[in-house]
């Protein structure tokens, strides 16, 4: 029968796509093995001799080792069983025992090992690994849908084949029992409504598994596309190593973890793979309903959104609204576009109303901004099955149009996502408002005492509503960040401006003084010597500052060379456009931004160097910023110099923002030990330039006060 040998054809397809998987997979976990010995092995050199002890229960003798000169494990472990064994008192049975116990601490210290794919320094066991990776890359998003429909097959259709075997022949079936036909007619029935709908499965199955067949990539066109979109690589890498769910759950109890990780998790309208510490904030949000997720720069909080969104897409919820600043509008249309199958429609410019209306009718993701929601009109008759809220702390303070714009909809929304990366940098007050529009009875609840006793008490009071992760918590791949403070003296001209500032009481004027002569500027001249040295080691480099006029004097200097700047009168398809253009530039480039702009929303992980001419009056100013270069995605150390004049305002302010920063590290970023109060946390920009000023006025003013 013809639907019969079509079933054989479509099982072989099946199980040629699984075989093929398993091999490519095996191939990487081959890889990822050899590697993960490699960093053991170099870590081992470190490690005692003294420590095979432990291992043994101190059954072995290691004395004549030590004597012998063998002071690590990894030097037993380079030695042959004859070298160790022509030791006075070790034989054969001690030597096997002395090599059995360095290995177990060897592959005790593989499993626990942290990989980082270093693209400029790739030795051979990387690169295999990163060629095998390639392969399940360009099989593209389809390949677990593909996977799962073969599996399914591969169940299904193996025993109907099996019960239908007598129906391939007419004699057969005549000698065959009365129940046994009648099986193998129901198999075959079964088998053919099986085969009505298989034909888009077949050619799934045809086009991933003509992906996996592909020759590898050569070395260089592996690396190259790893470092084009290294997310993808790095979420395949933690899958292969065997991250588990529950990875990054915060300081969530272990009730409401367990709740979280049983949520499930549709990837039907998803074309990103995610890591597992994304799955399980998106799952927190599916399974709280109204939550904030403040994970740290960098983790992909725009990813989870997507990925809780196509949930429930495929549940049967039709429309959806994220409500974001301006600047990161595009970004995120581009974001659901190529993340997911939702279609998503900007609510913004001239073509907002068609966009509207379109969205309305056909359902998807309408995207709009903080300050435009109000525009929105009446739309109480659509049912959102999400409301996303991103860079939600710019509606911490209620009595502003766009927070009561953002409460109205979350009043009237059943499952609601804040996203930020700052939530508590300042009071702690203004992060109860915000779990105010999302859960009123938690924010009433709140205890002065639980800010009191410190972060880690009043973490655990909001972490029904709360979920927050940190990059060296859950991005052990990520490379390091080398941070330098480039300390510098005025130059006459420039002291000459900055002593005049100070008389003024202008705290701006003094912020920017040691730029005011660019031909003299002490910092404007180190900052070109970094930029040289970036290009000649051929890596891009990202110049912030708070000033527009400092950035146009760096400019200048650059003789127009560099990209931008990116401010904020830029619009935000422009600024877009920018990054897009400096980040396919070839070789080194030069993006010049204020601080304030590029510091939200996108994505410079192009850039490998970071230079911010002065100390930023809010700590997480100054992070967000980094944060944007310092990300997932990035596959360069990333080097961090801070340009700062000795004496002066620069030096002032870091002796304050420090202090605030360990407050908001304690409240907001590690959730360690925090003593203090949560009001304490605010310094605010009056306050800080009136200290700053004061101080300098009494230093360099005779009778200054």
């Amino acid at each position: 029968m013809e639907d019969l040998r079509n079933a054989d054809l479509l099982l072989a397809d099946a199980r040629a796509l699984l075989a093929e998987h398993a091999s490519v997979r095996a191939q990487a976990a081959h890889a990822l093995d050899a590697l993960r010995r490699d960093v053991a092995r170099a870590g081992l050199e470190s490690v005692p001799v003294s420590r095979l002890k432990d291992v043994t229960g101190g059954r072995l003798r290691i004395s004549t080792l030590e004597k012998a000169g063998f002071g690590t494990v990894r030097q037993v472990l380079d030695a042959t069983p004859y070298e160790l064994q022509s030791l006075p008192g070790i034989g054969a049975r001690t030597a096997g025992q002395i090599h059995a116990a360095a290995r177990q601490i060897e592959q005790a210290a593989a499993e626990a090992a942290s990989l980082r794919l270093d693209v400029d320094r790739p030795d051979h066991h990387t690169t295999e690994l990163v060629v095998c990776l390639h392969r399940l890359v360009v099989a593209g998003p389809d390949l677990p849908r593909a996977l799962e429909a073969a599996g399914d097959l591969a169940e299904r259709l193996a025993p109907l084949l099996a019960q239908a075997r007598p129906a391939r022949s007419r004699l057969r079936m005549m000698f065959t029992l009365p129940a046994r036909r009648r099986r193998a007619r129901e198999a075959v029935e079964e088998i053919e409504a099986l085969l009505d709908g298989a034909a888009a499965t077949r050619l799934l199955l045809a086009q991933v598994t003509a992906d996996l067949l592909r020759p590898p990539a050569r070395d260089f066109e592996a690396w190259a596309d790893f470092e084009s979109r290294s997310p993808e690589y790095f979420a395949l890498l933690a899958e292969l190593a065997g991250e588990p769910l529950g990875t990054g759950q915060g300081l969530l109890p272990d009730d409401l973890a367990a709740k979280v990780a049983a949520q499930p998790l549709d990837d039907t309208h998803r074309r990103v793979s995610l890591r597992g510490y994304q799955a399980f904030g998106a799952r927190f949000s599916l399974a709280q309903e109204r939550v904030i997720i403040g994970d740290e720069m960098g983790l992909g909080k725009s990813i989870e959104a997507i990925a809780a969104l196509a949930h429930l897409q495929a549940s049967g919820d039709t429309h959806f609204l994220v409500v974001c600043p301006a600047s990161v509008l595009i970004n995120w249309v581009r974001e659901i576009g190529s993340r997911s199958t939702l279609r998503a429609y900007p609510l913004h410019g001239p073509d907002r109303p068609a966009a509207r209306r379109e969205w309305l009718r056909d359902g998807g993701v309408a995207v709009a901004t903080l300050d435009g929601l109000h525009r929105l009109g009446d739309l109480a008759a659509v049912e959102l099955g999400m409301l996303v809220v991103d860079e939600a702390h710019y509606v911490k303070n209620p009595e502003t149009r766009r927070s009561r714009a953002v409460a109205a909809w979350c009043g009237r929304t059943r499952r609601v996502l804040f996203l930020t990366g700052t939530p508590m940098e300042n009071r702690v007050e203004e992060f109860r408002t915000l779990i105010s529009y999302l859960r009123p009875d938690l924010a009433a609840e709140l205890r002065s005492s639980d800010v009191v006793a410190g972060a880690r008490a009043f973490r655990k009071a909001v972490a029904p509503v709360y979920l927050r992760r940190n990059q060296q918590d859950v991005l052990a791949e990520l490379p390091e960040r080398v941070e330098a403070d480039e300390w510098v003296e005025f130059s006459g001209a420039d002291f000459a401006v900055y002593r005049e500032a100070v008389a003024e009481g202008n705290f701006m004027a003094m912020r920017r003084a040691a730029y005011a002569e660019p031909a003299t500027s002490a910092k404007l001249k180190r900052l070109l010597e970094l930029v040289e040295d970036a290009a000649a080691n051929g890596l891009k480099v990202v110049v912030f500052s708070y000033f527009r006029a400092v950035l146009a004097a760096v400019g200048a200097a650059l003789d127009g060379r560099a990209h931008g700047p990116l401010s904020g009168d830029v619009p935000a398809e422009r600024r877009q456009q920018l990054v897009d253009e400096f980040s396919a530039a070839a070789g080194h480039a030069v993006l010049l931004s204020q601080v304030q702009a590029g510091g939200v929303g996108l994505n410079l992980q192009a850039a490998s160097v970071v230079i911010l001419c002065e100390p930023q009056v809010k700590p997480s100013m100054e992070t967000q910023a980094v944060g944007r270069a310092h990300r997932m995605g990035q596959v360069r150390r990333v080097q961090v110099h801070r340009l700062l004049t000795v004496d002066s305002v620069d030096q002032r302010m870091l002796d304050i923002l420090r202090r605030k920063s360990r407050l908001f590290d304690a409240y907001a970023r590690r959730s360690d030990l925090a003593e203090s109060s949560g009001e304490a946390m605010d310094v605010s920009e009056q306050t800080l330039a009136r200290l700053v000023i004061e101080e300098e006025q009494r230093r360099l003013l005779p009778g200054g006060s």
